[in-house]
């Protein structure tokens, strides 16, 4: 575990990224961020993905300004397409049948804002091939896991029967990079303690 002498506040209301940090830190705060995320403009994927992770850090450390915020977003890039969530079920079958079909990049943005004002921020990438799924394997897939708030509609777990090589941090596909974070935070708090 690493130790920060500042609250720490996940600026997230994903269940998965809190998992995730638990096993990095020991105490932390979840707030779920209210931003437009049409409203965020960037070129590249990569610059995307920082720029919306940025825009939720800024918005929760102006109510938290006492803590050191953490903020990540995550997009896919498919065939040059940017895939984000997807608007109801029927698009999620289409969003995972193309995936299902091309290997695809995670991309997920990190941004860290401190109380005294440093910014630290990242892209993190990984390479995601599925193994090939019938229409009706994706159709039962999506029916069966919450999706909706997911990009790429799907939400992969450790040793997913459903992937079938991932070049990369699974924590990077999952949202939120642990070894980019764990450097960061290394780099933000020198002297913050490392603790089995």
């Amino acid at each position: 575990m690493i130790e920060i002498p500042v609250p720490i506040v996940l600026a997230s209301s994903s269940p998965t990224r809190r998992e995730l940090l638990a096993t990095l830190v020991r105490a932390f705060e979840a707030v779920s961020p209210d931003v437009d995320e049409e409203a965020v403009e960037a070129g590249d994927p990569a610059s995307r993905a920082i720029r919306l992770a940025e825009a939720k850090a800024r918005q929760v450390a102006a109510r938290r300004p006492d803590a050191l915020v953490i903020a990540a977003d995550t997009l896919v890039v498919c065939c040059g397409d940017v895939i984000g969530k997807p608007a109801d079920r029927g698009d999620a079958v289409r969003i995972l049948t193309k995936l299902n079909r091309h290997q695809h990049e995670v991309l997920t943005g990190l941004f860290l804002n401190t109380p005294d004002g440093r910014e630290r921020s990242v892209c993190a990438r990984a390479v995601v091939t599925m193994r090939r799924m019938s229409r009706r394997q994706v159709e039962d897939y999506v029916a069966s896991r919450s999706v909706l708030d997911k990009a790429g509609a799907y939400a992969i777990v450790p040793e997913d029967p459903h992937v079938e090589r991932i070049a990369g941090s699974v924590s990077t596909v999952m949202g939120l990079p642990l070894d980019e974070l764990s450097e960061m935070l290394s780099a933000l708090y020198p002297g913050c303690l490392a603790k089995p």
